[in-house]
């Protein structure tokens, strides 16, 4: 997979204002903590999340991705009436149907001409979306593409609180299937991609791979409405699979970039937590490589989790111009893409 023409033109996020500490987090959890004499403090010590955000009951992904977008608009280099793709890359929606992104272009009242649709994948949709706005970019089927994601963990927190809570049949071994639950966020993130004419100091998208292995699309299940989310994960085989598939996808990557390890100024993986960051960096050979994490102060976002990523490493220490970065993402089912960004 390569691009020649595809540049990244802008980009925003929407954070929560309301967090929840891992303490805090415990201290809900104070039930089943006292009933299977759980440690406190294990929660952070394990994952490195001290915190995850979570919007007020009632939000939907859809108002998330809107405040995203407006705050890229704000910005006043991209203009709504360019936008001639409108994708929603979210695990979050609003409902089954119609499309999440229907609601997102009423809202932002985006131009009759420009085609929507809703782009599901877990935690890989909005790098899928990256994908399919960049071959239609190429193909010259478009010529801009707004990409936003608005996920919304605090159903699924809650949710998750509740039943461990209320459920006496949980034993200590039993309760594993349901700590990834515990590690997600809430963010909300915005993209513009279009072609180099239009944006020659754009940030180039030069290709990359995708991978799938379905034999892991039973370790991490979830389901629900937008107000009453539930998941269970094999978390110890979701990431043994998950880091044999990234390092095959990185290393076809590489040779359809003509890239090496050396090439690499900054590598940017799916913020799941610490250990997970520091296993799949060593897999692909990028643990002594610079990188930015997100997930000690908004947990796991899901889609949003390495885009946002991305933008709050450049808000915080600016990437230099023509530095060579890696996004490596892993979604649930399991796939596994990675894209080669020239800056």
């Amino acid at each position: 997979m390569k691009f020649n023409n595809v540049v990244i033109e802008d980009f925003a996020t929407y954070l929560p204002e309301e967090y929840i500490s891992s303490t805090d987090l415990e201290k809900m959890l104070a039930p089943i903590y006292e009933r299977l004499k759980l440690p406190a403090g294990r929660l952070e010590l394990m994952t490195g999340i001290q915190k995850r955000g979570v919007w007020p009951a009632g939000t939907l992904p859809s108002g998330l991705s809107v405040a995203a977008a407006n705050n890229l608009f704000k910005k006043g280099k991209v203009k709504k009436e360019d936008i001639d793709l409108l994708v929603h890359g979210s695990v979050c929606r609003n409902f089954l149907e119609p499309s999440t992104a229907s609601i997102i272009h009423g809202d932002l009242e985006l131009s009759e001409n420009c085609t929507i649709f809703d782009l599901s994948n877990a935690c890989l949709g909005v790098m899928n979306a990256f994908v399919v706005a960049a071959n239609m970019i190429e193909c010259g089927q478009i010529k801009r593409a707004l990409i936003v994601s608005g996920e919304n963990g605090a159903p699924l927190l809650h949710e998750t609180v509740r039943r461990l809570n209320s459920d006496q049949s949980i034993t200590r071994k039993s309760i594993k299937k349901y700590f990834a639950n515990l590690t997600i966020g809430s963010s909300a993130c915005a993209f513009v991609l279009t072609s180099k004419e239009l944006c020659p100091d754009g940030h180039q998208i030069c290709g990359g791979a995708i991978l799938t292995d379905s034999t892991a699309n039973k370790l991490c299940q979830g389901d629900g409405d937008p107000n009453s989310l539930f998941m269970e994960t094999d978390s110890e085989a979701l990431l043994e699979h998950g880091k044999i598939l990234a390092a095959k996808t990185w290393t076809k990557a590489k040779e359809n970039l003509a890239w090496t390890n050396e090439d690499v100024d900054l590598v940017i993986g799916h913020q799941v937590g610490k250990a997970h960051k520091e296993i799949v960096l060593k897999k692909l050979g990028l643990e002594q490589h610079a990188t930015f994490d997100s997930f000690p102060t908004l947990g796991n976002t899901g889609s949003a989790a390495l885009p946002t990523t991305l933008i709050l490493k450049h808000e915080n220490t600016p990437i230099n111009k023509g530095d060579k970065i890696a996004l490596v993402g892993i979604g649930s089912g399991l796939s596994s893409l990675a894209l080669g960004v020239k800056w």
